[in-house]
């Protein structure tokens, strides 16, 4: 052991992603004295404007709403108690099909030896223990997703760092739960296309294949906050309209894949850090 601290380093796409998926972890043991690393690949600048302005609307300033997006990044990192905030400040590359896909300087057109040359340096100054992203398929097909599993695992090659690797997922359990409550918060709204059910049936793992079940039930109300705070994302973020109590019910674990480790800490794991402690 050493007297550096243990470090956790969640590499994200976007402004609000760091809350969805792993605000659980980064609250939980930013508590416990590990050092929170957060990655933001992109500005945001495709999330909606003042007013609920939409990308390519009269009216929407990718700059202006990437600058409201920044301000917000920082009220949720203040919530978590994430350590340290690093951002790389590409375009956002805007969902599969947009245009901005192949705007210049957008993440997805970004080489990717750039971006992980980048998140490298990163990687060199903090010395992560364990890094997070997303799998080959950015959880659910954005591209910006995509891109950010890219340069992490292509940045780990590089610097051959982090004794333990994590791509997040979701239980397929959890994701039928979902399902459920979303019809039971929108009330009224119409059947959904069976297409679309069907795929998202398809996201996330059996559950018999997640690794890594990490209890944050006791930081829910710190990840809800973190989600809060991207205000102006409000519209596309259903779980603020769960309110805190059925938030916590669904969201109060975290789950993963492990696809490194040379610790030798044994599967299943409820702890991202077995085997460094």
């Amino acid at each position: 052991m050493t007297d550096r601290p243990l470090t956790l380093m969640a590499v994200h796409a976007h402004p609000d992603d760091e809350a969805t998926g792993t605000g659980g972890i980064l609250a939980r043991y930013a508590a416990e004295g590990i050092r929170t690393v957060l990655v933001t690949c992109t500005d945001g600048g495709c999330g909606d404007g003042p007013g609920g302005v939409k990308p390519g609307d009269a009216g929407h300033d990718p700059a202006a709403v990437a600058r409201m997006r920044r301000q917000e990044l920082e009220a949720s990192c203040a919530a978590l108690k994430i350590s340290d905030l690093e951002t790389l400040d590409y375009a956002d590359s805007g969902m599969v099909g947009w245009p901005s896909n192949d705007a210049p300087g957008s993440f997805w057109r970004t080489p990717v030896e750039e971006g992980a040359a980048r998140l490298a340096e990163l990687m060199r100054h903090y010395r992560p223990d364990v890094v997070v992203t997303y799998d080959e398929n950015g959880f659910y097909g954005h591209p910006d997703h995509i891109q950010a599993h890219r340069i992490t695992m292509a940045a780990l090659e590089m610097t051959g760092q982090a004794p333990k690797v994590y791509w997040t997922t979701m239980p397929h359990s959890t994701m039928r739960r979902f399902g459920e409550l979303m019809s039971e918060h929108q009330e009224g709204a119409p059947e959904p296309d069976p297409a679309e059910a069907a795929a998202m049936a398809e996201i996330g793992l059996p559950d018999d294949e997640v690794t890594t079940w990490v209890d944050t039930t006791a930081f829910s109300d710190q990840k809800f906050d973190a989600l809060a705070a991207h205000a102006s994302q409000g519209e596309n973020i259903f779980f603020l309209r769960m309110g805190k109590e059925a938030f916590g019910e669904l969201m109060g674990t975290e789950t993963f894949v492990r696809v490194r480790d040379t610790t030798g800490a044994s599967l299943p794991e409820n702890d991202l850090f077995a085997g460094l402690r």
